[in-house]
């Protein structure tokens, strides 16, 4: 059993996926649809949620390892990867203090890395980089500054990256998609996002 210690960014997306298990599976959103085409042999998933982007990765002939923090989240997955039989491996794990232990051909982080502190999601982006095996691909999407909703976030424990700092840090990488959107949130608030994906040599 994993321990997962409270916090309302879990809480947040525990009774959203909650909610949204119940319904099917929903479509891509539009950062998992642009990744979708970058993702190849054995994948990592942090922050998985309801996993569609795991079930679509696996449909395209990926062998994937899926995490997340959201027990309702890895149960539905299981079950759609099960029914489906797609070779996804999903387990609830502790993305605050997770170590990437194996190499992947594609590591992806799509909407994880803002819900850490500063220096945590740091040490997970260089752990991200250290495990994707050359000629691989790393697919992060994060909301930057601009961004005013955060209610979803854990006062004092969440980190809006600058405009272009996800792709600076893959400098020696060649970044083959990088795009800014921009979203109207609840309460008059934006949400503003920005996704690399970038190439080992």
């Amino acid at each position: 059993m994993v321990i997962i210690a409270k916090n309302r960014s879990i809480d947040f997306f525990e009774a959203q996926f909650q909610g949204q298990a119940a319904v099917g599976e929903p479509a891509l959103n539009p950062f998992e649809a642009l990744a979708l085409p970058y993702v190849s042999g054995r994948v990592l998933d942090l922050g998985c949620g309801l996993g569609n982007f795991s079930i679509a990765a696996a449909r395209r002939g990926c062998e994937v390892v899926a995490l997340d923090g959201s027990p309702t989240a890895i149960a539905r997955l299981r079950e759609a990867a099960a029914s489906g039989h797609l070779p996804i491996h999903a387990e609830q794990a502790d993305l605050a203090t997770y170590r990437i232990a194996e190499t992947f051909e594609t590591i992806v982080a799509i909407g994880l890395l803002m819900f850490l502190p500063q220096d945590r999601a740091l040490a997970l982006l260089d752990d991200i980089a250290a495990h994707v095996r050359p000629g691989g691909h790393a697919i992060v999407n994060v909301l930057i500054e601009g961004t005013t909703y955060v209610d979803m976030f854990e006062p004092g424990s969440f980190y809006l990256f600058a405009e272009h700092e996800v792709e600076r840090h893959f400098i020696e990488w060649t970044i083959v998609e990088s795009t800014l959107h921009r979203f109207d949130a609840p309460g008059g608030t934006i949400k503003a996002f920005a996704t690399v994906v970038a190439r080992k040599a």
